[in-house]
């Protein structure tokens, strides 16, 4: 299983600290490099990896490792994080991993989590036979071949010529630099990632994010039937190579017509009568599925024109500062979020990856006293520069998300920031923004609004007679259509019949 040790201290670790971490495992050890530089690995004599290193990250957003790592690491001021891997290739491994995080926070102070896995002995690493197969996570044979079962990448667990199979033993599972060059490389290499995790285990806004877009799939284990995906609750089985040359885990089936299984476990949170015959239903009395918890989620698309006078982020911080009277606290390529706030180095970023013909994903999180996330992908287009914008809010029982103030945002994205489209559902769900390996109620339209351009090829006088529960709004001579479809306040409404072809604009 990989282990993940984090050390969270006040002072940048220096060369020096990071030698006295890396000899945790005495003088025989190999170091290596990994990315480009930004891993430091300790390998065995043979130059099997034992533990990843990986660079500093200087958090200076308020609450990220809370948020990430649970209350027991939440820190009061800016924090340097350093997190260290140990791959199941070894039993000792975890253990290394504990104390060259350990040795970190004992020069430098600070803490690490698990608070459990710290200390600073030096760690004897047997002799291992041979590279982690199949077997060793699902019960069954390596493959054979050049994939083999092993493990030649950082922190992968499992490799075959179908699947990357990595094991995150952690309360959340984040999108941080890792994770995205794993998912990165799985891709261009035609495999499918595996993230194995207990069943306790949620996803961030931004992994779940990355999760869709990349070819990957979120195994948990389950007592009742071994595994199953967490996000669509399908039963899942470790098959091993043979005609599909490589094991991966893969849907169960059964039935003439091949019908997927649903587990058991991914059904159990749904209370009767809330959610599963009546899935977008909250009845506003707590009997939802997440406890009368919401989420209010925004789909932003804007088109700007490429000028060198242009400053992206200006729609999420608008957004944010209708949504939340407060902008973004923080922004950053990966989790945790480690930069404040700032359409200037976000633009740098961006325009600098545009000159090499790559788009730009970053992620954005809101203060610690109001849960709010977002994820930004800017590319190039014949349109111009596009940001695709997916930003959520959540809001505890009792608390209503703030549709009233919907129109004002959509009046502002329309005017300044060259709003194409953006639309508007509010769903049941966790407060805190992450995604539980159960059963969520889909979201409900709110609220659906089309651009000035938009409007211009539709036509006003076609999207003014858009089938809609209530009649679209003009936001300016030239300007949006806003179709509002809410039915309530307090509750999330059952949606009509005719919704969906309404807040689609068709």
């Amino acid at each position: 299983m990989t282990q993940d040790v984090i050390a969270l201290t006040p002072r940048m670790p220096d060369v020096k600290t990071l030698l006295a971490g890396l000899y945790a495992g005495g003088p025989d050890l190999r170091v290596d490099r990994a990315a480009g530089g930004s891993v430091v690995q300790l390998c065995s004599d043979d130059g099997q990896v034992l533990v990843s290193l990986e660079a500093p990250r200087y958090v200076q957003v308020p609450g990220e490792t809370g948020r990430l790592l649970g209350v027991d690491a939440s820190a009061d001021g800016s924090v340097w994080w350093t997190e260290v891997r140990a791959v199941s290739t070894s039993g000792e491994a975890g253990r290394l991993a504990g104390s060259v995080a350990g040795r970190l926070t004992a020069v430098l102070g600070g803490t690490t989590w698990p608070r459990e896995a710290a200390h600073t002995g030096v760690v004897a690493v047997p002799v291992q036979p041979s590279a982690p197969t199949a077997s060793s996570v699902a019960g069954g044979s390596a493959d054979e071949g050049a994939a083999g079962g092993s493990s030649d990448a950082s922190g992968i667990d499992v490799l075959t010529a179908r699947a990357a199979v990595v094991i995150q033993d952690r309360p959340v599972v984040a999108a941080t630099t890792w994770l995205t060059d794993v998912l990165g490389t799985a891709a261009r290499a035609e495999r499918e990632v595996q993230i194995l995790t207990p069943p306790g285990t949620r996803l961030t806004l931004a992994a779940r994010t990355l999760l869709a877009r990349m070819p990957a799939r979120w195994v948990v284990r389950d007592e009742e039937c071994g595994y199953y995906d967490g996000l669509s609750g399908t039963v899942l089985s470790w098959r091993d190579g043979g005609e599909d040359q490589g094991g991966h885990f893969r849907p169960v089936t059964s039935g003439p017509d091949d019908r997927p299984r649903i587990a058991g476990a991914f059904a159990a949170p749904v209370r009767a009568g809330s959610a599963s015959a009546d899935a977008s239903v909250d009845k506003g009395d707590g009997a939802g599925a997440s406890g009368g918890e919401r989420q209010l989620l925004l789909s932003l698309r804007t088109v700007h024109p490429a000028t060198g006078e242009l400053l992206l982020g200006g729609a999420l911080e608008t957004a944010w500062q209708v949504l939340t009277e407060a902008p973004p606290a923080g922004w950053s390529t990966a989790e945790p979020v480690n930069l404040p706030w700032s359409r200037r180095q976000l633009t740098e970023l961006a325009r600098g990856r545009a000159r090499d013909g790559l788009p730009s994903w970053i992620t954005t999180v809101g203060h610690p006293d109001r849960p709010a996330l977002a994820t930004v992908r800017v590319s190039r287009s014949p349109l111009g520069v596009e940001e695709h914008i997916t930003l959520a809010l959540g809001y505890a029982a009792g608390e209503a998300p703030p549709v009233e103030a919907l129109g004002e945002l959509a009046k502002a994205l329309a005017a300044r920031h060259h709003l194409a489209t953006m639309l508007v559902q509010l769903r049941a769900a966790r407060a805190d923004l992450t995604t539980p390996s159960h059963f969520e109620p889909a979201p409900v339209p709110v609220s659906f609004t089309l651009g000035a351009d938009a409007v211009h090829e539709l036509g006003l006088d076609r999207a003014l007679r858009a089938p809609a529960p209530v009649p679209p709004a003009r936001l300016g001579p030239r300007s949006a259509r806003r179709c509002t479809t809410r039915s309530g306040t307090a509750a999330i409404p059952r949606p009509p019949a005719r919704r969906c072809s309404g807040c689609t604009g068709t």
